[in-house]
């Protein structure tokens, strides 16, 4: 199985990356032959080139595509001297690449907020390096939208100054969200967001999901291929999805509102307070043992390593904030395409509901008001979503929202 089965409806980047891949190889190769020959000057005419920016809707698999790029980069199946495309999914550099143990290949995602100076600068040091076993050393940005602008000015100078074999990959949600002087020097994929029913059939021959449960979660999230994944193996994903789409039929007052408001951060806030359950216990004894503290959780610090312990758990603060913020914006991206569906409704389209579990629900809504009223609720979910983006307290942009979906 080569590794473009993994581009779940994306045909044409597909395509694009695996041309880029067999010129890539023809360099290399080319190189080895001729040692005196640098890699880096046919860059220019040949589909291949030092940094790519890929860009697509959530759930669309930008990072995926990067992650299967950097595979076919290190492909070294005997198959490419008979003319084989480069990426054949079973050779020793494609397996250790797509599992994320190639050295050559560094993926980097956050769970912060933001990615910092001190990381990217960390990050920049590697670029400059030869491969230390493979063909290209490649980096691969799943977060670029998170660099903060002094980050942003620091991956700029590797960027323009790439060395010889190395390859940038960019993960970002638009143009909007990278530097634009990172982006002019990127080569632009963009990718679409995967059929409903290319997604249902990956999550059948890879998952082996029930057909129906597939096609359901499919469905419910409109093609984006992690959130049906969670959806159709997470029983708590769906009784939390669930009670999202109750919403609407709970803000008849303003006590419903503000009710359905804390309920919803109070989730949130579960959601975040289940992933540290599970990965900073896990952490901080492993940074206990490495400090060399004595046995057991209440065992003593060695002199002067309180700072480390400090910076962990300040990092752990950081990653439950966003752990909440990602959760509730989850619920928010269900909320917005059950108004949707009642739009869809209202207008009598013809395009299909994502949310047919509840029909009910939405015709009712839709019987009970007027088009105008459902686009200013969507309105008032957008706006919610930017006040979280910018930091307002989450209990306050949600009564504001809620208050807004009962006023319509």
């Amino acid at each position: 199985m080569a590794v473009w089965d993994d581009l779940v409806g994306q045909d044409r980047v597909a395509a694009q990356l695996s041309a880029a891949a067999r010129d890539a190889d023809a360099l290399v190769t080319a190189a080895g032959e001729a040692a005196d020959s640098p890699v880096g000057e046919p860059m220019a005419s040949s589909k291949m080139t030092h940094a790519w920016l890929f860009t697509g809707p959530p759930g669309s698999g930008r990072a995926t595509a990067a992650r299967t790029f950097a595979a076919a980069l290190q492909c070294v199946s005997p198959d490419r001297a008979l003319g084989g495309a480069p990426g054949c999914g079973f050779c020793e550099g494609c397996h250790t690449a797509l599992v994320g143990t190639h050295a050559d290949v560094e993926v980097v995602r956050t769970d912060m907020l933001t990615i910092g100076v001190k990381e990217t600068r960390e990050l920049v040091r590697r670029a400059q390096l030869s491969p230390a076993g493979g063909r290209w050393q490649v980096i691969v940005m799943e977060d670029a939208d998170r660099l903060t602008e002094g980050a942003g000015n620091v991956l700029l100078k590797a960027v323009e100054e790439p060395a010889p074999r190395t390859v940038w990959l960019l993960c970002a949600p638009s143009l909007e969200d990278v530097l634009p002087t990172i982006r002019s020097r990127c080569r632009l994929l963009t990718l679409r967001t995967p059929p409903v029913d290319a997604v249902a059939d990956i999550l059948v021959r890879r998952d082996g999901i029930d057909p129906e449960l597939a096609a359901s979660a499919a469905r419910a999230t409109q093609g984006h291929i992690g959130r049906a994944r969670r959806l159709a193996t997470d029983e708590r994903a769906r009784v939390r999805r669930a009670a999202v789409l109750k919403l609407p039929l709970r803000v008849d007052d303003v006590g419903g509102c503000l009710k359905a408001a804390q309920e919803l951060i109070d989730a949130a806030a579960e959601d975040a307070k289940q992933v540290a359950e599970e990965v900073d216990a896990k952490e901080t004894e492993e940074l206990r043992a490495a400090l060399g503290a004595a046995a057991g959780t209440g065992g003593r610090l060695p002199r002067g390593t309180a700072g480390a312990m400090k910076d962990l758990q300040d990092r752990q603060k950081r990653r439950a904030t966003r752990t909440q913020r990602d959760s509730l914006d989850l619920a928010l991206t269900d909320l917005t395409a059950f108004y949707r569906d009642v739009l869809a409704l209202q207008l009598g389209s013809q395009v299909a509901l994502a949310n047919t579990d509840v029909r009910d629900a939405l015709e009712r809504i839709a019987s009970g008001s007027k088009p105008e009223r459902t686009l200013r609720r969507i309105e008032a979910i957008t706006a919610c979503r930017q006040a979280l983006d910018h930091n307002v307290a989450p209990l306050l942009a949600v009564e504001a929202m809620t208050m807004a979906l009962r006023a319509g």
